[in-house]
């Protein structure tokens, strides 16, 4: 219904000097479908209000509303090309007025969970790039052809909001940190089974795709009016760093259904582990933090196992923010299993005696496109050590890239297998009395299988070296710093 609307509006954006890349577009996107989404959210309140003979206070102004500037129509209901404002007149309106109007929301809101709070946030942080109000008008007109009234059109918004952020994750390393692929992230759900009541974290948000779907897959079934209200405000939490990624995870989250979302505009590492109280933990935690990336000294100060490699501090900070008994499935580097530096070596040690480490996925080369590592998910439960790892190898059969990437049924055996930790020719289990506690070696080594060919492209395989070399540069650079 909405495909063809969001090509028009990716054409006209592709015109438009002030948007140059593929996150551009997304943001600019964003802000424009949030607003109409916004105005349909309000109608329909309104709607409803009158039919049981309540008033309603509208979140934005007459002045300000979408009817009024975005999309003005005659008494009959056609688009009034007379009043709409366009060229300088418009992107002057929305630069000098509607943006400070909805930026002073986060001044004026009753507090941070609020809708309001979280228009105020995301107009403070993004910027509209339109240089030239007839692209503009041409982009608010295709946006307000759009309803998002029905369940069925806000699924099929959301549908297609995340393909644009897949999109956008795929245009560079960059975009990256901001995708993980959706059948993966519904698996690592189906294998923790979050329960209504329980406080959902990811302390490395991103688009917000873990919050988005533990979201759809808890709203499934018959829930009471309680029920709804405990997931609208009191289960999801996330913290995210860089300003686009924090916008993008808010408007995600809004469009997915989650009206004021628990999240902070805020770098989680700079949190010191020791200010962590039992009222800050969650039943569960589900997050793919950033690998590859570096901490300053005074970050590293924060946590009892120094290290610059930002996966392993949120590893630290993850198991910290379990409340005991509370269960986690972390996306890290497969390299953390084997690496032989003293930080890794003992993070390992201290997941596999604070956690029970249950579970091993290991992903296949091409699962993240454009990250050119190989990567595994952990699966642990804090409070007892762990006595026995089941891993799972996934194998889907093909190589992975843009046209054949992960899919749903491709997952399907490893949560089934995964419920009774059952022995495979892809899965098998590793008693922790056996891990040497030297080096206490992860490694995934698969005993059922003698040969495994690399079906991987060339390119894949050199990008995966690159990256070697570049955690290999790193960690030189960490010893340098210790002579």
């Amino acid at each position: 219904m909405f495909e063809q609307t969001f090509k028009n509006i990716d054409d006209v954006l592709w015109k438009e000097a002030g948007c140059t890349t593929e996150l551009d577009y997304t943001e600019q996107t964003s802000w424009i479908l949030f607003l109409k989404y916004l105005d349909d959210l309000e109608r329909s309140r309104a709607m409803e209000a009158e039919l049981v003979g309540k008033p309603y206070t509208f979140i934005i102004d007459d002045e300000h509303r979408w009817s009024r500037w975005a999309a003005p129509k005659t008494a009959n209901g056609s688009f009034d090309h007379d009043t709409a404002l366009t060229g300088d007149d418009l992107i002057d309106y929305v630069n000098r007025k509607l943006f400070p109007y909805l930026t002073g929301f986060k001044q004026r809101a009753t507090g941070p969970n609020t809708i309001e709070y979280k228009i105020g946030e995301i107009f403070s942080e993004i910027k509209n790039r339109f240089q030239s109000g007839y692209s503009l008008r041409d982009a608010l007109e295709l946006v307000d052809e759009l309803r998002f009234q029905s369940q069925t059109e806000k699924h099929e918004l959301s549908h297609l909001y995340e393909a644009k952020i897949r999109n956008m994750g795929n245009a560079g390393r960059n975009g990256g940190e901001y995708y993980t692929p959706r059948p993966l992230i519904r698996a690592m759900i189906q294998v923790i089974k979050p329960k209504i009541g329980e406080r959902i974290y990811d302390g490395a948000l991103g688009s917000g795709g873990f919050l988005c779907e533990a979201y759809e897959y808890l709203r499934r079934g018959d829930l009471t009016t309680s029920d709804l209200e405990t997931l609208q405000t009191r289960t999801f939490y996330g913290k995210e760093k860089k300003s686009l990624a924090y916008v993008i995870a808010t408007m995600n989250m809004i469009l997915h259904g989650i009206e004021a979302p628990n999240i902070v505009h805020t770098n989680t590492l700079t949190e010191n582990l020791s200010d962590i109280q039992e009222k800050d933990r969650f039943d569960v935690i589900l997050a793919n933090p950033p690998f590859g990336g570096k901490e300053r000294p005074e970050v590293q100060q924060n946590f009892p196992i120094k290290t610059g490699e930002t996966a392993f501090l949120f590893l630290q900070h993850f198991i910290k923010s379990l409340r005991a008994g509370g269960r986690a499935a972390i996306v890290i580097k497969n390299t953390f299993l084997s690496n032989s530096d003293g930080a890794a070596r003992a993070l390992r040690q201290e997941l596999l005696e604070s956690c029970d480490l249950h579970t091993v996925l290991d992903c296949p080369g091409g699962t993240f496109q454009g990250a050119g590592v190989k990567t595994v998910v952990l699966f642990f439960q804090k409070g007892s050590p762990t006595r026995k790892v089941w891993y799972y190898q996934l194998d889907p059969g093909r190589n992975m890239g843009k046209t054949n990437s992960l899919n749903d049924d491709d997952l399907k055996e490893f949560v089934a297998l995964q419920t009774g930790f059952a022995a495979s020719e892809k899965s098998w289990s590793v008693d922790v009395k056996g891990i040497d506690r030297d080096s206490y070696d992860l490694s995934v080594k698969n005993p059922n299988r003698v040969h495994e060919p690399d079906f991987r492209e060339p390119q894949d395989i050199i990008a995966e070296i690159a990256a070697v070399d570049i955690e290999i540069s790193a960690i030189l650079e960490d010893i340098r710093g210790l002579l």
